[in-house]
């Protein structure tokens, strides 16, 4: 088995270093794409001994299992590019917040018919102008020419959408995947195998990934902020910073690990830190003041409503120039109302206990 990555960055870097780590597959056995060969991720990449290009054909060529690592607008130019190399082989592995599966295999052409009596219908009840139903029309034909990207060149592509998140590098993952129209039991399992090498693993409903999204997805950066947090709350208080945001990072880790070894609810866990009384109810206390659970349950929230707006705009195929990759620039270029201005943004790595940042020097 041979596995491909379109797409090389923090997510495409996270899966190969976990994969590596497990022990499941050779990083000689891996391919990765990227425009931009100067990004940190793609060095990591390389010296892990991945097999590094800039053909996103090159990767498919080489691949069994394909890993579709890029942004959601940038999917349907993907497709279009790659679609005429796939062949019954491959097992298509979409990664994208929001693309459904449904959006990267084919639909039945009398679906096309369905689509325009539903608009018709939605004309009829909404009362709304000729004009009005043309546009919605439109747009339900940009949705079906998305649906039938990988259709014209294969007749029952293996899709499967996959939502994991960062944690993936450390073998504590938490993965959910949904299995498309065609892909076949053993798909499943073997992306199973490669999932859960990382971490949790388990196979869902696919109308539930939004939500996943929104709570597992996004959920590393709700515990990185929080960790941020008590580790301020450690400075302010006395604590070196270095050791401030260990002891956060230690607290979240083991609080993690006895909810997962136990049986109680995790209100039981916390009362039972919690003394007559004591210093953390007093702490509680000022988090619900706060709103803390409010907090929380909506960021999940907002997470979740996006992943649908990213799915909305894959759906029109429209992308943002800061978005545009340079191996579909020029067909990208060719879309109504996309400017020639193409902003690249790379980053860099910083670590958490590097005393030189002048965020902690204060």
């Amino acid at each position: 088995m041979s596995v491909g990555f379109i797409g090389a960055g923090q997510l495409a870097h996270a899966l190969v270093k976990g994969f590596s780590a497990a022990g499941v597959i050779a990083t000689q056995r891996i391919t990765a794409s990227s425009p931009d060969t100067d990004l940190p991720t793609v060095s990591g990449l390389r010296k892990m001994g991945v097999n590094l290009t800039t053909s996103n054909k090159e990767v498919v060529n080489k691949s069994d299992v394909l890993f579709l690592a890029v942004k959601p607008h940038i999917i349907p130019f993907v497709l279009d590019e790659i679609g005429p190399d796939i062949e019954d082989r491959h097992l298509i592995v979409s990664c994208a917040a929001g693309v459904t599966i449904s959006s990267i295999e084919k639909i039945c052409p009398s679906d096309c018919q369905m689509v325009k009596r539903d608009v018709s219908l939605q004309r009829t009840r909404l009362h709304c102008s000729r004009v009005q139903w043309r546009q919605a029309l439109n747009h339900s034909s940009r949705r079906l020419a998305l649906r039938m990207k990988l259709l014209q060149y294969r007749p029952f592509p293996k899709v499967m959408r996959c939502m994991t998140n960062t944690p993936v590098v450390v073998r504590e993952g938490a993965t959910v995947y949904a299995t498309g129209t065609h892909a076949e039991l053993e798909d499943g399992r073997l992306l199973e195998q490669l999932m859960a090498s990382v971490g949790y693993c388990t196979e869902v409903e696919e109308d539930l990934i939004d939500a996943v999204t929104g709570l597992s997805g996004s959920g590393p950066a709700y515990a990185f902020t929080a960790v941020e947090a008590l580790a301020d709350g450690g400075v302010k208080m006395g604590l070196p910073r270095r050791l401030a945001i260990r002891l956060g990072a230690q607290a979240l880790l083991g609080a993690a690990k006895m909810l997962l070894d136990s049986e109680q609810h995790p209100g039981q866990l916390k009362d039972n830190v919690c003394s007559p009384g004591g210093a953390t109810i007093h702490a509680l206390h000022v988090m619900e003041s706060g709103g803390f659970r409010a907090l929380l349950i909506n960021a999940v929230e907002a997470s979740c409503i996006r992943t649908r707006e990213l799915q909305f705009l894959a759906d029109q195929e429209k992308i943002s120039p800061a978005a545009i990759k340079k191996t579909t620039l020029d067909k990208v270029l060719q879309q109504p109302g996309v400017g020639t201005g193409v902003g690249v943004r790379t980053g860099s790595g910083i670590s958490l206990f590097n005393s030189s940042n002048p965020r902690h020097n204060k």
